[in-house]
């Protein structure tokens, strides 16, 4: 057994997301998004170096020492999986592993909107799931995948780096790739999809220029393709995919962008006060002929209204689903005027009012 794997099973049992280890401090876990200290000795930088090189694949080593980061994936048998992220910091070594559930959680279990079922079995186009680190994307993105599962039959093929949520094949054959052990890069694994006989396609994150135009290729050419964004909501995210792009080609992505793209789930989670945990709340953008129009035409400073008017198709804003969370005395007044994207419908409800608005 490798000696960080009593920490990872600690974390476990604590039901941390994350455990933090930095070159002169003690072991640190986040729980429910709070971080708490672990009772443990600080770690060396020498001693932190040899836990993580004993779990780190030579080629991952290698990459480390070259560029100072580097992601893998590490999997503890019949516990769970975990995405490890080495980097270095001004004491020495730094890292983070954050844990991937061996059982993937169903859309029902989830309790995630209808409106994200519907998505979910589309036969083309384009769905970004957006959101900030650790804002539960991979996860939604697993449980999407896992019903198309058991009710299609389909090839699908994910691009990840590292491969996080790993599925069984059901209905679907489902080739997962990882980022520097199976393909070199992204865009090369997106280009080689292409010519691999998919029906979908998940793009574990879309970094580049060269791997959203090869997404957004697949997706106008009869994929669906599933992707993820490090954007708040959906109008950040539609104007995020566009600004990457020189300005001389932002028309045409415009163009392009507004035929392929189906659907935007931009999410968020908050701390529950009603029992241990969080909640997600969501945003969702169904992209109606009238969206598309807004795309094509750069009027997405519309799309705000045009979700408000779009319910019967199974939109809603960040904010109304913050507002219901709210509601439901699941979460705080103070909590959901922090994560609110228009602070001013939530300032009436805080007990004492803020101090910079």
């Amino acid at each position: 057994m490798a000696k960080i794997d009593a920490l990872l099973k600690l974390m476990n049992d604590r039901a941390a997301s994350d455990l933090h280890l930095v070159a002169g401090s003690q072991p640190i876990f986040r729980v429910y998004g709070e971080i708490e200290r672990v009772e443990y000795k600080s770690l060396q930088n020498d001693e932190l170096k040899e836990m993580l090189y004993e779990v780190a694949p030579k080629n991952k080593i290698e990459v480390f020492e070259e560029t100072g980061d580097v992601d893998f994936a590490y999997e503890i048998p019949n516990l769970a999986r975990y995405r490890a992220n080495f980097f270095q910091q001004k004491r020495g070594m730094g890292a983070v592993f954050r844990e991937i559930p061996e059982e993937i959680l169903t859309i029902e279990q989830l309790g995630l909107p209808a409106s994200i079922t519907r998505l979910s079995m589309l036969h083309e186009g384009m769905v970004l799931v957006t959101g900030p680190t650790g804002s539960g994307k991979s996860t939604t993105l697993a449980a999407m995948v896992d019903h198309i599962n058991k009710n299609r039959k389909n090839h699908i093929i994910t691009v990840e780096d590292p491969v996080e949520f790993v599925h069984k094949n059901q209905g679907c054959v489902i080739n997962h790739r990882e980022v520097g052990v199976h393909t070199k890069s992204f865009k090369s694994a997106l280009r080689g999809a292409l010519r691999e006989d998919p029906d979908i396609i998940l793009v574990g994150e879309m970094r580049d220029l060269e791997t959203i135009e090869l997404a957004l290729e697949a997706a106008s050419t009869g994929h669906l393709v599933f992707a993820t964004l490090h954007t708040q909501n959906a109008t950040k995210t539609i104007d995020r995919v566009i600004d990457v792009f020189p300005a001389h080609q932002q028309s045409q992505i415009r163009t392009s962008l507004a035929d392929s793209l189906k659907g935007v789930v931009a999410q968020k989670l908050l701390k529950r006060i009603d029992k241990e945990g969080r909640v997600a709340v969501f945003e969702i953008l169904v992209v109606t002929s009238a969206v598309s129009n807004l795309i094509r035409e750069s009027k997405t400073f519309q799309i705000p209204s045009a979700i408000q008017t779009g319910r019967k198709y199974g939109m809603q804003s960040l904010d109304d689903a913050i507002l219901a969370a709210l509601n439901s005395k699941k979460i705080s007044a103070e909590d959901a005027y922090a994560k609110a994207i228009v602070k001013d419908r939530f300032v009436k409800l805080l007990p004492e009012p803020p101090e910079f608005i």
